[in-house]
């Protein structure tokens, strides 16, 4: 078996491992930038929870390598057009960028890193099984299986891209806002048909514990309350809200997000990571509701919990207005399926 100092010295041994980014997600949630393709040397850093410095060395002494992977460093004309098309606000004059390949690389060549660690082992004990296992006779691939991957693939691109997208020309257009309106409903209308093709196969595909969906909550648990807020302002993000600001503090006025809906009604959201034995109850929901409604003055309320309500909770929501987003809604919605209120 590859021991972990050969990945540590070889790069041509690390070459050989770098399309097997899933183990990224495996070891620890990797958030990407709107783009769905991209992060910065910053959430490098927080990912493998090291300084900034850290990383920036790392990149001085093996740029080619890293830049062979994915690493770009975006400045001038290239720089101003990503930040429209992704949406990112800043006036920085340079932008470094690690594909998930870079990532990976980067977990090859980190030594102080505990979390760099974690991948070299889990891709060392991957790369040990897909060697040792038989090859002879191998079962042929479920055609339900791969259509469902490539919904998948195709839906995330959908979600990540081509929203944000055209989230940022609307921003930016005066003229055809209007026509780039309509045009982002329809994308947004073949995502959701995705999405409702690829629940369908996976019914097929048999138990939910068997299917990598099982892993989305798993994932929020492990995330801390800020953690899960920017996770939850990603998916509105990706269903098309702009102007998305997670507020967070002791200061939030009892909300915890701000955005505007698709079509342009003023969003406020609350965020709840409990365990899933907890209940979201009826003081919640009233608390919140009043903060939504007079201190903020909102058209559309989500009150969004990684556990379920209960009935009074549920009830007091719908007579106000809020959309309660339960664990099990909350797991639909992060594999792509809409949420009703933001539908345009």
């Amino acid at each position: 078996m590859i021991n972990e100092m050969a990945l540590l010295e070889s790069r041509t041994l690390r070459g050989s491992v770098l399309d097997r980014t899933d183990v990224l997600d495996r070891v620890k949630t990797l958030s990407l930038l709107p783009d769905g393709m991209h992060v910065t040397t910053a959430m490098v850093a927080a990912y493998f929870e090291v300084g900034l410095e850290a990383v920036k060395s790392l990149v001085k002494d093996h740029r080619t390598e890293l830049e062979a992977s994915g690493y770009r460093l975006l400045t001038g004309e290239e720089l101003r057009s990503f930040k429209n098309l992704s949406g990112i606000q800043s006036r920085t004059r340079s932008l470094a960028l690690f594909s998930r390949r870079a990532v990976l690389n980067t977990a090859m060549l980190l030594r102080d890193s505990e979390v760099a660690r974690q991948v070299r082992v889990y891709l060392l004990d991957m790369e040990y099984l897909a060697r040792t296992q038989p090859v002879e006779n191998p079962a042929p691939a479920d055609a339900t299986s791969l259509d469902a991957r490539i919904d998948q693939r195709i839906t995330h691109i959908l979600g990540k891209t081509v929203v944000p997208m055209f989230n940022a020309l609307i921003e930016t257009s005066g003229e055809h806002r209007r026509e780039l309106i309509s045009l982002r409903a329809g994308v947004q209308r073949i995502e959701k048909r995705l999405h409702q093709h690829h629940t369908r196969l996976q019914r097929l595909e048999g138990p939910r514990e068997d299917r990598p969906l099982a892993g989305v909550m798993a994932s929020m648990d492990a995330m801390n309350g800020r953690e899960f807020e920017e996770r939850v302002a990603e998916l509105l993000r990706r269903d098309g809200c702009t102007d998305v600001v997670v507020r967070g503090g002791g200061r939030d006025r009892g909300i915890d997000i701000t955005a505007l809906t698709p079509d342009g009604r003023c969003l406020v959201v609350q965020c709840k990571r409990f365990a899933p034995h907890l209940s979201i109850t009826s003081p919640d929901i009233q608390k919140f509701a009043g903060a939504a409604k007079v201190l903020h003055d909102s058209e559309a309320a989500l009150y969004v919990a990684t556990c379920p309500f209960t009935r009074d909770a549920l009830n007091i929501a719908a007579e106000s207005g809020i959309t309660a987003v339960h664990r099990g809604l909350l797991e639909e919605w992060s594999a792509g399926a809409p949420l009703s209120v933001l539908e345009v």
